[in-house]
């Protein structure tokens, strides 16, 4: 619970290390002592909303007698525990961690995939476990759990094979795309129908030309692509 402006009590001091920034997207005011700045939670540099001579270093009011502690946004929570949490939870069923993606304002974005769909509950399902493992009083956070887009790159192998006979874009470490069907994946190569050009100008469906393979270690990124 964040201190408040009026009335502040008598208090002990002990030094933290801040971030450059302050949290974002926190309708919140956190205390930047020794100078008693405000800093309001939006893009403020510590430069500027807190003077001295390291203005990363400063010193945050405890109310130790009343046991209220100005919350410590400055502890970033590690991606490679939320990771843990989720192949935890999702282990055993046909859904699968695509990816995590933290910052230093500990926003978290979990993206997960299926090897059939994935529900809008599971997402709660998943968001709810991660949630439960962390003291919202001691460590402030957001956490989204989404399905991994249409327009994500993939990154596990299962997402390759659950795109077999389907439309991918793949670009290459030199710069080129080369669009056409998946015929199958593995560690070392991705075997696919390149595109053949459409006689019918107005459709814009990908037709399966020759079959080519790349290998894998020449592939920048692949994704899913809208076949019409």
């Amino acid at each position: 619970m964040p201190l408040k402006s009026s009335a502040m009590p008598r208090t002990s001091f002990s030094q933290v290390f801040f971030p450059y920034k302050c949290l974002q997207k926190q309708k919140k005011q956190y205390l930047c002592a020794p100078n008693v700045r405000w800093c309001n939670g939006s893009t403020a540099d510590f430069g500027s909303a807190c003077q001295g001579s390291n203005p990363c270093r400063t010193t945050i009011e405890r109310n130790d007698s009343e046991g209220t502690t100005v919350p410590s946004f400055y502890n970033m929570i590690k991606k490679e525990k939320i990771a843990e949490l989720a192949n935890q939870f999702l282990e055993g069923t046909d859904r699968f961690l695509v990816e995590v993606n933290t910052n230093a304002e500990n926003r978290i974005l979990v993206f997960i995939d299926s090897d059939t769909s994935v529900t809008i509950d599971h997402c709660i399902a998943l968001s709810r476990h991660i949630e439960s493992h962390f003291d919202r009083e001691a460590e402030d956070f957001e956490l989204n759990v989404s399905s991994s887009g249409m327009g994500q790159p993939f990154t596990q192998l299962r997402q390759f094979r659950k795109y077999e006979g389907l439309a991918v874009q793949v670009k290459l470490n030199d710069g080129r795309q080369i669009k056409g069907i998946l015929k199958s994946a593995d560690e070392s190569r991705i075997e696919l129908f390149e595109e053949a050009k459409n006689k019918n100008k107005k459709s814009k469906r990908i037709m399966p030309g020759d079959l080519i393979i790349l290998p894998m270690d020449t592939v920048s990124e692949t994704k899913g692509i809208v076949n019409f």
